[in-house]
């Protein structure tokens, strides 16, 4: 029979439903457990038989558990619970602040190699998969620059951020790539891109009873690492109106590196794309993937925290060695 990688979920979101239904797609994993922060009694999952604990008793688990999934908002939660967790569980997380990867790296590297453990950041697609087809471009094609395009799509941890501002009763930001910009590139142009010519960002909130508008706008479109480098427009709107057309969670969006090679300087364009029904369903997918690589670096004696540009691609399948070389090259 085959041994089963024991994987926990720690918060519920759309992020951790969506890994309970990406574990049931693979058959080396079980989910053993969920920790929520709300009163476990009222987290309904889809798998009613696994246990919901409460996220203050997960030290207790330590034992029953291969890596622990960290399903949080990368704006609050992930920086508080990273570090702790990193201490106590090999650990896969979606942390998607691209500016501050570097400091978050280094909060997880201490406690996670002290622990003896793998603390897996930044994984999803971007940061994630993106970055590695960015490492990608830029090895093959030395000569040449590298262009990402986010999008049409929502984009959660910008949404978040947006849900925690004051006066917030709901919101979502969907991100917009310029198609003049993503047709000047294909072309092999290499423009120079400033962040506002490449994107725009819009918003679609419904405020909190006796919220001043004005106030809400300002503090969202002058977030920084967020919304202050973008031209955001902000929309607000009813409930009614917000559910009916804002609770699909569509993404995607293009890597893109344009290059020159040999003595011809022939012209090439290298490009990966997403076109993505939903996001957390999507990231939840690279998430559990990942959590498998994870596991099998540690069971080799890796610890420490960990990218994707550190993980070999073989250790995200459950096909041995042997069967991906006969199958896959």
């Amino acid at each position: 029979m085959m041994t089963q990688i024991r994987i926990a979920i720690a918060g519920y979101g759309n992020l951790g439903r969506g890994a309970e239904a990406a574990i049931k797609q693979s058959p080396d994993m079980r989910l053993v457990s969920v920790f929520s922060r709300r009163d476990p009694a009222s987290v309904t999952l889809l798998d009613s038989s696994v246990p919901v604990y409460a996220m203050d008793d997960i030290e207790q688990y330590q034992n029953d558990i291969d890596v622990l999934l960290l399903c949080g908002g990368s704006k609050s939660d992930l920086p508080e619970q990273g570090p702790q967790l990193a201490g106590l569980f090999n650990i896969v997380d979606s942390f998607d602040t691209h500016a501050k990867i570097p400091e978050y790296f280094t909060a997880l590297d201490a406690p996670a190699k002290s622990a003896g453990k793998v603390a897996l950041l930044s994984v999803g697609w971007d940061p994630g998969l993106f970055s590695l087809n960015r490492l990608y471009g830029e090895a093959i094609l030395p000569v040449g620059e590298t262009y990402t395009f986010w999008g049409k799509g929502l984009s959660q941890g910008h949404s978040d951020a947006v849900r925690r501002v004051a006066g917030v009763k709901s919101g979502v930001q969907y991100t917009i790539p310029s198609e003049s910009a993503m047709a000047r590139v294909r072309n092999g142009e290499q423009p120079t891109l400033s962040t506002r010519e490449k994107h725009t960002r819009e918003c679609f909130i419904v405020l909190a009873d006796g919220a001043d508008a004005e106030a809400v706008r300002s503090t969202i479109v002058n977030m920084p690492d967020y919304f202050s480098d973008y031209d955001t427009t902000v929309n607000f709107i009813d409930a009614h109106t917000f559910s009916e057309q804002h609770s699909s969670m569509p993404h995607g969006g293009f890597v893109i590196r344009s290059g020159v090679s040999g003595s011809d300087n022939a012209k090439q364009v290298l490009e990966f794309s997403l076109k993505l029904g939903s996001n957390p369903g999507f990231t939840s997918s690279v998430l559990v993937a990942y959590a498998r690589a994870a596991y099998k670096m540690n069971q080799a004696g890796e610890t420490g925290a960990k990218t994707v540009l550190d993980v070999a691609p073989g250790l995200l399948s459950p096909k041995t060695p042997a069967e991906l070389r006969k199958e896959l090259l």
